[in-house]
């Protein structure tokens, strides 16, 4: 389980060499609503962009997946009596909103950006092509996958995992709004939830820890992707992480010590 405390890790990384080439990150869709319950807060989107532009200014190529559970959890949808696969499709393109909302906050800083959609979407997003993906990277653009893996059945993490391990990313960046990294049990049920620094993937499926759904977990176990979780409201922690500094939790298929 994740909580709700800050780490503080030390200063926040500098503009030296980042320690990884390629990164995807994990944007959950509240991270894009404000505090009165508006969906989609520009003051969040504002915020979150200034971000990814300090990274992208360093150089790291930056792959993109958020989800939807600002506007529609499929999930949520299909325990109130809906079709699960057609909650899911809602929600698909519910991601597509946030993307595009996304790409409006980069472009305004000046970062050249393409949206993704794994559903056709020719008129406001480019078809999902891996090569074309992979280009845009390599052209140094922002690229954000849109409308999770297209399939219903399949979270935005796991699509996050499937995009990353397509693109060749060196690590899964986890933002998290509220919470700093993973807890051995629930820390809104439990104050005596013991922050983890690190966790194996195996472990984390073991024990239920949800830091991704399981689909994702053993897509990033399988392949040595490692997944760092931290929280984004703290604005220097997307660059402690982008230097190799210990910011939330890092996840891996070898233990802390190996």
């Amino acid at each position: 389980m994740t909580g709700e405390e800050t780490s503080s890790s030390g200063a926040a990384g500098g503009a030296g060499p980042a320690a990884f080439k390629r990164v995807l990150i994990k944007l959950s869709g509240q991270a894009l609503q404000g505090e009165e319950r508006i969906s989609i807060d520009p003051g969040k989107i504002k915020d979150i962009s200034a971000q990814i532009k300090a990274a992208r200014d360093r150089g790291v190529e930056i792959a993109i997946v958020v989800g939807a559970g600002n506007i529609f959890r499929g999930v949520a949808g299909s325990t109130r009596g809906m079709d699960r696969a057609t909650g899911d499709y809602m929600g698909m393109i519910a991601t597509v909103l946030n993307s595009l909302a996304l790409q409006d906050g980069l472009e305004k800083l000046g970062l050249d950006t393409r949206v993704l959609s794994a559903i056709d979407m020719q008129e406001v997003a480019e078809p999902y092509i891996r090569r074309r993906a992979m280009r845009h990277l390599e052209k140094k653009r922002v690229v954000i996958f849109a409308a999770g893996t297209g399939n219903p059945y399949f979270t935005t993490d796991t699509a996050a995992a499937l995009r990353a391990l397509e693109i060749g990313a060196d690590a899964i960046l986890m933002a998290k709004r509220r919470y700093n990294g993973v807890y051995d049990s629930d820390p809104d049920e439990n104050p005596d939830a013991r922050f983890l620094a690190h966790v194996t993937h195996l472990e984390a499926i073991e024990k239920g820890l949800k830091v991704m759904d399981v689909t994702a977990l053993s897509l990033c176990m399988d392949n040595n992707l490692p997944i760092h979780v931290f929280n984004m409201t703290d604005k220097d922690n997307i660059q402690r992480v982008l230097s190799g500094e210990k910011a939330g939790t890092v996840v891996s298929s070898t233990a802390a010590n190996d």
